[in-house]
């Protein structure tokens, strides 16, 4: 891939810095914010394939931690889906505030508990263009879906079956723009073959259809 920009980022947030990974492809379409899962954070394997896969696809992405290193040793703080959505919301305003990146729609990328404090957000920041849930719970946001207005794709695996009932119900409670994936075959991190490629396939389709940056000039950026 041919990267316009990438650089590790320090984000200050109200109290804390958060640590993040900003990269953005020559030509870039928009920008993906990821949020992980409880006990995961910007390194993980499974969302760093995912955006390698999207800056294939000229989205650029930022990865970033939702806590310090202190406060995730407090093991509550992981599901605390208030916190996590005040973070999240922070740090797409700092990323909206930087004058090179402010031409780019956003989109959120959430993953597990990281999926709901991304609906949550998604329901409080207008300026979200599209949110991708993978094995999502979107249940620990269930009292503000149906404010969300951006178009919200929730992908769960086949054999992970509470959550399927978990998507089902939120899906009945969405009043956006929505669909929901089953992947066949898949579990809930997705680690059997192929399965996080069609989480991927998934994800790009949808930010293809609803994350077209406002950005008409098609802006390279560089390093």
């Amino acid at each position: 891939m041919s990267q316009g920009y990438h650089k590790e980022v320090l984000i200050p947030v109200l109290n804390a810095e958060l640590e993040g990974e900003l990269t953005i492809p020559k030509g870039a379409k928009g920008i993906v914010v990821f949020s992980h899962g409880s006990g995961s954070s910007r390194k993980s394997a499974r969302n760093q394939m995912v955006a390698q896969r999207l800056h294939q696809h000229n989205f650029g992405t930022l990865l970033f931690d939702l806590l310090t290193e202190e406060e995730d040793k407090r093991y509550l703080n992981r599901f605390n889906i208030d916190l996590l959505s005040v973070r999240l919301i922070a740090v797409t305003e700092w990323l909206s505030a930087q004058k090179e990146f402010s031409v780019y729609k956003i989109g959120y990328f959430g993953a597990s508990t990281g999926a709901a404090s991304a609906l949550k957000a998604a329901s409080i920041f207008p300026k979200i263009s599209a949110v991708v849930s993978r094995g999502g719970r979107p249940d620990l946001a269930m009292d503000v879906l149906d404010k969300i207005k951006a178009p919200v794709l929730l992908i769960v695996g086949s054999l992970d079956y509470d959550v399927i009932q978990l998507n089902n119900t939120a899906y009945g409670k969405l009043k956006c723009e929505k669909k929901l994936k089953i992947i066949d075959g898949a579990s809930h991190l997705f680690e059997e073959e192929g399965t996080l490629d069609k989480v991927a396939e998934e994800a790009i389709q949808w930010f293809e259809k609803n994350l077209i940056s406002v950005n008409k000039s098609n802006t390279e950026i560089y390093v």
